[in-house]
């Protein structure tokens, strides 16, 4: 059975993956959006897919996930994992606008 310091050794690591991949790939694309104390994140819940990449990178504890119910013909699942933004924690730092696999998640103005 894992255990919760594998867990979190696993996190880390996975944390530390996605940072280099970002700041490699994305630099020019995070120099040119909008972001800082002014800003903060915001998710669109129909494009977010529960995956817990954004929760990963967030080193200001500004973003959970939630249940949200979910009712599908074709899945037998009753409930979605979702992100939500806690707009008093986040710096604004675009972490997890860069890590988000479906771009659901955007900056806005405070």
């Amino acid at each position: 059975m894992t255990g919760a310091s594998d867990v979190a050794e696993r996190r880390r690591k996975q944390q530390t993956k996605i940072r280099i991949m970002l700041n490699s790939l994305k630099a020019g694309e995070m120099a040119s959006m909008k972001g800082g104390e002014e800003t903060v994140a915001w998710v669109k819940e129909e494009l977010c897919i529960g995956c817990d990449q954004c929760t990963i990178v967030c080193d200001d504890d500004a973003i959970e996930l939630f249940d949200k119910p979910l009712a599908s013909p074709i899945m037998n699942v009753s409930v979605n994992k979702k992100a939500r933004i806690l707009r008093d924690q986040c710096t604004g730092c675009k972490l997890c606008v860069l890590s988000c696999p479906t771009d659901a998640i955007i900056m806005i103005d405070r």
